[in-house]
C-alpha cells in the first residue's frame, strides 16, 4: 500500500481534477446533443483520462530527473531522493501507456474506431511535453495544448467529429487557462532554468513580464468560455453565464496572489484556485442539464 501510494504521489493523482473535469463537460454536451448516454464511454473516458495522464506524469518525472535532483526546490521528488526506482517508474511509465491504448478499444463496442486510431498519437504528443523545455519558451503552450485533447478527445469519443465546434472552443479555453497557470507556476524556477538553460517565459523574459503574459492567457480563456455559451447554449444558460463572471473573480484572485517579488503562494494559486474552476464548471453544466430536463 505504502508503494502505491508513492507512485500516485509522484504523479500528483489528484491533479486529475484539473483536466478531467472538462473531459467531462465535453462528454456531457456531446451526450446532450446526441440525445442518449452511455456508461460504456463514460468508463471508456474515466479510463483514457486516468492512464494517459498517469503515463505522461510518470515520463515527465523519468525525463526531468537529473534536473530534479538538482533544483532544491524538487529534489525530495521521489526520483531523485530515491523513494521510487529509475526501473520501477519506467515499468509504470510503459504499463500505464498501454493499458491507454489498451482502454480506447472499449469504443470499438459502439463502433467507434477513432479513439483507438488516434491513441498512439495522442499518447506521443503528450509525452513529448517532457523534453520541450530543452528547446522552447512556449513549453506551457505545449502543457496547454496536451489538456486541450481532454475535452476534444471526448467528444471524438462520443461523436467523432459531428458537430465539431463546442470541443474546439472548450479546448481552446483550456489551453490558454492551463499554460497562464503553468507559467505562473514555472516563476518560481525562472533563476534555476536559466542556470540549467532550460527555457520557460518567467526564465526568458523575466517573472514581471510572464505574470503579465499568463495574465493575458486567461482573459483568453474568459472569452473563449463566452464563446462557447454562444454556440452551445442550450443547454448552457444563466448560470452558465454567471460562472463565467465567477471563473473570471477566482482567476484576478489568483493573479492577487502572486507577485514578481512574492512567490510564496504560487501553489496556493496554482492548485486551491483552479480545482474549483475545473470542478465548478462542471458543476454548472450538470446543473443547467438538470434544469433542462426536470426544471
Amino acid at each position: 500500500m505504502q508503494m502505491i501510494l508513492r507512485y500516485l504521489e509522484m504523479i500528483r493523482f489528484s491533479h486529475t481534477l484539473f483536466a478531467l473535469p472538462f473531459a467531462l463537460f465535453s462528454a456531457i454536451l456531446a451526450w446532450q446533443t446526441k440525445g442518449a448516454f452511455s456508461w460504456l464511454e463514460l468508463v471508456g473516458i474515466l479510463l483514457c483520462m486516468v492512464f494517459a495522464r498517469s503515463a505522461a506524469m510518470a515520463f515527465n518525472r523519468l525525463a526531468d530527473r537529473d534536473f530534479d535532483a538538482r533544483n532544491p526546490r524538487t529534489a525530495v521528488r521521489h526520483l531523485p531522493s530515491g523513494q521510487l526506482s529509475v526501473v520501477g517508474v519506467w515499468a509504470f511509465t510503459l504499463l500505464c501507456s498501454a493499458a491507454f491504448i489498451g482502454s480506447t478499444a472499449i469504443f470499438l463496442l459502439n463502433e467507434n474506431p477513432w479513439p483507438i486510431r488516434l491513441a498512439l498519437p495522442v499518447l506521443l504528443f503528450v509525452l513529448a511535453y517532457s523534453y520541450t523545455k530543452r528547446f522552447t519558451a512556449l513549453a506551457h503552450y505545449w502543457l496547454g495544448a496536451s489538456l486541450l485533447l481532454a475535452p476534444v478527445a471526448a467528444w471524438i469519443a462520443i461523436r467523432g467529429f459531428d458537430d465539431f465546434a463546442p470541443p474546439i472552443v472548450l479546448g481552446f479555453a483550456v489551453f490558454f487557462w492551463v499554460a497562464g497557470f503553468d507559467i505562473i507556476y514555472a516563476c518560481q524556477d525562472a533563476d534555476f532554468d536559466r542556470d540549467a538553460k532550460l527555457h520557460s517565459i518567467p526564465a526568458w523574459l523575466g517573472v514581471p513580464m510572464a505574470l503579465r503574459i499568463a495574465m493575458l492567457s486567461h482573459l483568453a480563456t474568459i472569452a473563449l468560455l463566452g464563446a462557447l455559451y454562444v454556440i452551445a447554449a442550450p443547454p448552457l444558460g444563466w448560470i452558465y453565464r454567471m460562472a463565467i463572471v465567477g471563473v473570471a473573480v477566482l482567476l484576478i484572485y489568483e493573479h492577487s496572489l502572486v507577485r514578481p517579488n512574492d512567490l510564496t503562494r504560487v501553489n496556493q494559486a496554482f492548485f486551491n484556485v483552479n480545482i474549483i474552476i475545473s470542478i465548478g464548471l462542471l458543476a454548472v453544466l450538470l446543473i443547467e442539464i438538470a434544469l433542462v430536463h426536470f426544471g
